[in-house]
């Protein structure tokens, strides 16, 4: 799915509104049937509806969903906020209202008393849509904050009141709407992917109202969601006559003393993503532990009994994985150092590898073209800065991405793939059972593993980010999240193949 930028989605409307042919009056009425058939469907009709509407069409689509949830014997009250002229549709929809006589209907301004909320009731708000610039401020922003005072249960209508689509640096979170709910139309905005805003988008949704495919098509975004329809298509066919040489071979060098679990499950991970074979580059100390842990590994021994301190011939490998529990020391860091200096086949570089890299930013130019970094965002901070808010920090990912050519993989709950060209994908799949140790250690071993098989670097980074957080899905599914753990990742990553493949 293309996410646009605001002013995009506001030309994709007048498109269709051109070209459907379809007018704007009839596009409102279609988005409002798709609010009442998503409330109908999640909310009791025992509750009252108290729907606040603004001037402008964001407020016409709240009085168009408030009298269609009266024609269903919704129990509703509609206010109408007077601080601007009404645009078009949302005048005539304010006249549709009165003409229906169903529901209570009051005009407040600057000055009036403010509508009683109760606990009970639902809180419909349309003050303002995605064409806000600026951070709301006098009589809205106090109806902002009765509401937000008041109400338990809050239905945004396309993007809560105040909050802008894109970037909310300077904006006062204060003063915009915490929603329960966020029903957007046909695409979401780019600020309901950060952290930032999760208190206030809450739970969001995109409803299909029909806008012009050829315009979506048309219309250039460097912001999309990673789609199971493509993961799919790029995922490779095992023939007939196939061997373990044919699917590569991975490297995972990980593990140091009182980490050799990281090393466990990245390998473990590398070898389930359907490579033919994995060695583990380890400490001495190792062996047993691999030897009995993994004994489906290859082993490779490092010169020190507790430490990576220098990788063994690359020759035989396909595609190297480092990080995961490697420990920091000044061994580790001469040793990755030479990695880098090295390699000719694909890295990926994850956990302590970035925090050593981030020690040494004069090896950020030994990173080889297409490489793949997967930082967490503290590592990601040390490596490029702090960052006032995820929105900035997604940026730093996008400009460090460009500069020094490598795919720059910023984990969290919608995990944001940056590539060098400027694209960017957020993947929608996992949940916060993943939020627990060795996960990201997962993650490692399976992108590496499908590199290993010869996906193409960004492929691989939008695979393995999205069959992993399937796989957490699965996972959660049958145990629920709390009990999750790292393993349960890696014994549910076959099912969430399966799960692509039947698609």
């Amino acid at each position: 799915m293309k996410i646009f930028k605001a002013d995009q989605v506001r030309e994709i409307d007048a498109y269709t509104i051109e070209n459907e042919p379809v007018s704007s009056i009839d596009l409102m009425e279609r988005a409002a049937a798709r609010l009442v058939g998503w409330y109908v469907r999640h909310l009791h009709t025992n509750r009252k509806v108290l729907v606040f509407a603004g001037p402008g069409n964001n407020g016409g689509d709240a009085m168009a969903m408030a009298r269609m949830l009266a024609n269903r014997q919704f129990r509703v009250e509609c206010y109408l906020l007077g601080f601007g002229k009404l645009s078009t549709n949302c005048a005539l929809n304010k006249q549709r209202l009165l003409d229906q006589d169903m529901i209570q209907f009051s005009e407040i301004s600057e000055g009036s008393e403010m509508p009683l909320i109760n606990p009970d009731d639902v809180v419909v708000d349309g003050i303002f849509g995605s064409g806000l610039s600026r951070p709301a401020s006098g009589f809205p922003a106090l109806v902002i904050r009765h509401i937000n005072e008041s109400a338990s249960t809050v239905i945004a209508i396309d993007i809560p009141s105040g909050l802008f689509g894109e970037d909310n640096s300077e904006n006062d979170l204060t003063g915009i709407i915490r929603a329960t709910y966020t029903l957007s139309f046909q695409f979401p905005f780019l600020s309901f992917f950060f952290d930032t805003h999760e208190h206030l988008v809450g739970d969001w949704r995109v409803h299909d109202i029909g806008l012009q495919p050829r315009a979506i098509e048309n219309t250039a975004c460097e912001y999309r969601t990673i789609e199971a329809e493509y993961i799919r298509s790029i995922l490779p066919r095992r023939g007939k006559f196939s061997h373990k040489g044919t699917f590569g071979h991975a490297l995972m060098i990980s593990g140091c003393y009182g980490m050799m679990g990281a090393a466990l499950l990245a390998g473990e991970s590398c070898l389930r993503s359907g490579t033919g074979l994995v060695t583990l580059h380890v400490p001495k100390l190792g062996y047993a532990i691999v030897q009995s842990g993994f004994p489906e590994a290859v082993v490779s021994l490092d010169q020190s009994d507790i430490l990576f301190s220098e990788p063994p011939d690359l020759s035989p490998y396909s595609a190297i994985g480092v990080g995961p529990g490697l420990g920091i020391k000044s061994n580790s860091g001469r040793g990755l150092k030479m990695l880098m200096e090295r390699t000719e086949v694909p890295l990926v570089i994850d956990a302590d590898g970035l925090n050593i890299l981030s020690q040494h930013p004069e090896w950020f130019d030994l990173l080889p073209e297409g490489c793949i970094l997967t930082p967490h965002p503290k590592e990601f901070d040390r490596l490029a800065g702090v960052s006032s808010d995820s929105y900035q920090r997604h940026l730093k990912q996008k400009d460090f991405a460009a500069k020094h050519k490598v795919i720059v993989v910023l984990k969290g709950a919608y995990t944001g793939i940056a590539s060098p060209d400027g694209r960017y994908w957020f993947n929608t799949t996992g949940n916060p059972g993943m939020a627990t140790g060795g996960s990201g250690d997962v993650l490692t071993g399976l992108i590496t593993g499908l590199l290993a098989q010869g996906f193409v670097g960004l492929d691989a980074a939008l695979a393995g980010v999205f069959i992993h957080g399937l796989s957490g899905d699965l996972a959660a599914g049958e145990q629920g999240g709390e009990a999750l753990i790292a393993g349960d990742l890696i014994k549910y990553l076959g099912a969430a193949f399966l799960e692509l493949k039947k698609q």
